[in-house]
């Protein structure tokens, strides 16, 4: 259970971070098109990357025991820089999301940009497959049990904001909202850096 709520942690930590996935399935919830779908894809997506990460690390760091400190400190590193760029847009960004209006869209075409907003980001591969996967291999015996964790956050994650789209637009409105959430994903970012440093 440690290791599942770990992976669901670190998971959903991650996944909150404002970007051009996160807006577009927000935008299709504020509009009421293709929910389901599309939050499903997006989980499904996620969970196929967390288990490539997962399964990759534990298999490489079983034949070279090295690369789980090498795993942890680059997992670190790139920790620190992912909530040093939350701090600064925190500071710097006065950006909002709003849908932009027009006809619905096809559900072919919906689901073709979704699955290039995945699969074309590269930091998608850096926090599911590098990140997580590295993460994982500081439970041994139990990293399909963190894996599942990242995944069920997914799943939470896109289901929560594909359906309560709604009712967080007036919050999302306002530009002091998203500054409140980049601190937060930053303080958690660093938290997570200093654990993983600290760690065996």
């Amino acid at each position: 259970m440690h290791a599942y709520l770990s992976g669901f942690a670190l998971g959903l930590s991650l996944i909150v971070a404002i970007g051009a996935q996160n807006a577009f399935v927000l935008k299709q919830g504020l509009k009421g098109e293709h929910i389901f779908w599309v939050v499903l894809v997006c989980a499904l997506s996620d969970a196929l990357l967390i288990g490539v990460g997962v399964s990759g690390f534990h298999v490489l760091v079983a034949r070279a025991p090295w690369l789980t400190t090498l795993s942890r400190y680059a997992g670190a590193a790139f920790l620190l820089w992912y909530g040093a760029r939350s701090f600064r847009a925190a500071l710097r960004s006065a950006a909002v999301l709003a849908p932009a209006g027009g006809d619905a869209s096809p559900l072919g075409k919906t689901l073709a940009t979704l699955l290039a907003f995945t699969f074309l980001n590269p930091h998608v591969y850096l926090d599911t497959v590098v990140l997580l996967g590295s993460v994982s291999t500081q439970f041994p015996g139990r990293t399909a049990a963190f894996g599942a964790g990242a995944a069920s956050a997914s799943f939470v994650f896109f289901f929560a904001l594909g359906y309560g789209a709604r009712l967080l637009r007036p919050a999302f409105a306002r530009p002091f909202t998203w500054k409140v959430l980049d601190v937060l994903i930053g303080l958690t970012m660093a938290a997570l850096a200093l654990k993983l440093l600290l760690g065996g």
